[in-house]
């Protein structure tokens, strides 16, 4: 598996060797060795995943409060996605700064989303599906959101119009949400 650091503290973009023959493809997802060699050490205890039915679903931007803060490593099973990473830690180099990239389940690729940053996803095919693990289980009280097309962070989301859940939709600001968590957004 090969590491590609991005531009955002601690968030790394993995991507596996495929193997292809005739019959279609075999993948190696998760060797949790070779992960703590890449610097992935988190515990995964759960996995997660979503199925969206059309292009310009938009899921996040979501996160969860310590001590429920939850690594994931991302990834695209079926379709394509844009991913996106908001490091919303106040001692961060990166604090609130994004990153986005392209999943396709046809390259393999994951992202790990470190403890302290929002996530979400637009997705960019119909039928999209999604996995994800996480080293913390789902703690509803400690769950939170950052809305998706909040000024401050200016993400550049491939849909505009996305499709969102009502609870998405009602997501507060970068700079309603960093009162809780402890940062300032200049």
């Amino acid at each position: 598996m090969k590491k590609t650091t991005l531009p955002l503290c601690d968030v790394l973009l993995l991507t596996p060797k495929v193997h292809r023959d005739e019959r279609g493809a075999f993948v190696e997802t998760y060797h949790r060795e070779q992960f703590v060699s890449l610097g992935v050490t988190a515990h995964f205890i759960q996995d997660n995943q979503s199925c969206s039915k059309i292009a310009g679903t938009l899921r996040g931007l979501h996160y969860q409060l310590p001590p429920y803060s939850q690594t994931k490593v991302v990834r695209c099973v079926y379709g394509e996605v844009y991913d996106v990473v908001v490091d919303i830690r106040p001692s961060s180099p990166t604090y609130g700064n994004w990153v986005g990239v392209n999943l396709c389940a046809k390259v393999g690729q994951q992202i790990v989303v470190p403890k302290g940053c929002a996530h979400g996803f637009c997705t960019l095919t119909d039928g999209a599906i999604v996995a994800y693990k996480v080293d913390q289980p789902y703690a509803p009280a400690y769950e939170r959101g950052i809305r998706w097309n909040d000024t401050s962070l200016a993400i550049d989301w491939p849909d505009h119009t996305p499709t969102l859940s009502e609870k998405d939709r009602a997501l507060p600001s970068f700079i309603e949400a960093a009162k809780e968590f402890g940062g300032e957004h200049e």
